[in-house]
């Protein structure tokens, strides 16, 4: 399946407005493709118990896999800031477990866009073979 990040944009930009961030304001969108072609979106949706706030990388990550996807290919992630906005740490590292070392475009409203690695933003990563 060849890539096409413009598309996972679109469709990130897209989840981002069901974005429910009433305390920080922050919306963020994203969209994870697997390899059968099929696009998975979620959105950050955040609760009074910051704690359990769930980003929008986790959201359409979790779809896919709830859906039988597990061999996930390539993300974007849409925030409405100047600063292209990467993912946080615990993100980060559920996008290295569940997709590996993946294409991940981070794009703004304005149509700023760049790709970057999993392993770019997570280097020496932790994973199931520290397990064994």
């Amino acid at each position: 399946m060849e890539m096409n990040p413009d598309e996972l944009i679109e469709a990130a930009k897209a989840v981002r407005e069901r974005a429910f961030a009433p305390h920080s304001n922050f919306k963020v969108g994203a969209a994870v493709r697997s390899k059968s072609g099929r696009v998975y979106t979620g959105c950050n949706v955040e609760s009074a118990s910051y704690g359990l706030t769930v980003c929008a990388e986790r959201v359409a990550i979790w779809k896919a896999v709830s859906e039988g996807e597990t061999d996930l290919t390539e993300i974007a992630i849409v925030t409405d800031t100047e600063m292209l906005t990467p993912p946080c740490g615990v993100c980060r590292q559920i996008i290295w477990e569940f997709c590996g070392d993946v294409p991940i475009t981070l794009a703004n409203c304005s149509g700023n866009k760049d790709t970057v690695t999993t392993r770019e933003l997570l280097p020496r990563a932790f994973d199931t073979k520290f397990l064994k």
